[in-house]
């Protein structure tokens, strides 16, 4: 499977976490390849959308929704391939260990519409360093996705439906885009997120972060979900983003694993955040 540019070879052991990971049994939910078009990027561009076991045949049954984001050079494709994410939803929705659920994994490159090969541009060469990754204008078109799953799909309408998570760049976004927009998500979740300094900047989507992390708080946050590695060469960054929660009494739920910053970690983050949600 290709990882940025990169191609992995994955091995999944029976047994324990290898069945979560797996294709059994169980009745499986509709992975589409999406396009919407976004009005302030000028593209039209691809995302995946997991739609749960039944929907199809639920009539007016309403869902929550999951936006789930890659890391940096990452794309729609990251989590379906590497993250299992299918799979994994699938197993446990069909144990009633995590509700029904869409879940929507967007291309978070803003100067790129699509995963490599899969849009206009054609073939680009894969690479981590690109641009419009983190200047605010993913993050301030957001709500553009919101509007497009809401009018397409089934959902539940309110922060209670919403949850918001990613890996790396991808926690980095859901950082920022949740307190962008406090009152939308009622669940965030880092997994090993590049959450950088608190500090203000010039950027109006980065700047004024203690209004808004208060403001987001104040609004009401179900589940504020914090995982890294102990190895991972972001753990500074998130001890420094504890701290902070700490000093300002904001709760959260903190998980530390072994290893660093990789897919068998985001994966273990992910079974877990999906069972605490909605």
């Amino acid at each position: 499977m290709r990882d940025v540019r990169s191609i992995m070879n994955i091995f999944i052991v029976p047994g324990e976490r290898g069945d979560l990971y797996s294709v059994n049994d169980v009745p499986h939910g509709t992975v589409s390849k999406v396009w919407y078009h976004s009005r302030s990027l000028g593209a039209d561009r691809r995302m995946t959308v997991y739609l749960p076991a039944g929907y199809e045949d639920s009539g007016p049954r309403r869902y929550p929704v999951l936006y789930l984001l890659h890391g940096m050079g990452g794309d729609e494709d990251a989590w379906p391939t590497l993250g299992r994410a299918a799979q994994i939803l699938d197993n446990l929705i069909a144990s009633g260990k995590a509700e029904p659920m869409i879940v929507v994994m967007p291309n978070g490159n803003a100067a790129l519409p699509s995963a490599p090969g899969e849009g206009p541009s054609g073939l680009v060469q894969p690479t981590s360093d690109l641009l419009k990754t983190k200047d605010g204008s993913y993050e301030a078109s957001f709500p553009e996705i919101i509007s497009y799953v809401d009018s397409h799909y089934r959902t539940v309408r309110k922060s209670s439906g919403r949850a918001i998570a990613g890996l790396s760049m991808g926690g980095f976004h859901s950082f920022h885009i949740s307190k962008e927009y406090p009152g939308t998500f009622g669940y965030v979740g880092l997994f090993s997120a590049a959450v950088r300094s608190l500090e203000d900047s010039s950027n109006p989507i980065y700047s004024d972060s203690d209004a808004k992390l208060a403001a987001q708080f104040r609004d009401g946050v179900s589940l504020y979900y914090i995982a890294i590695g102990e190895d991972d060469f972001l753990y500074e960054e998130n001890r420094v983003l504890r701290s902070y929660l700490d000093t300002h009494g904001y709760p959260y739920e903190y998980h530390e694993s072994s290893g660093g910053h990789i897919w068998r970690n985001w994966r273990i983050y992910l079974a877990d955040f999906v069972q605490k949600i909605f």
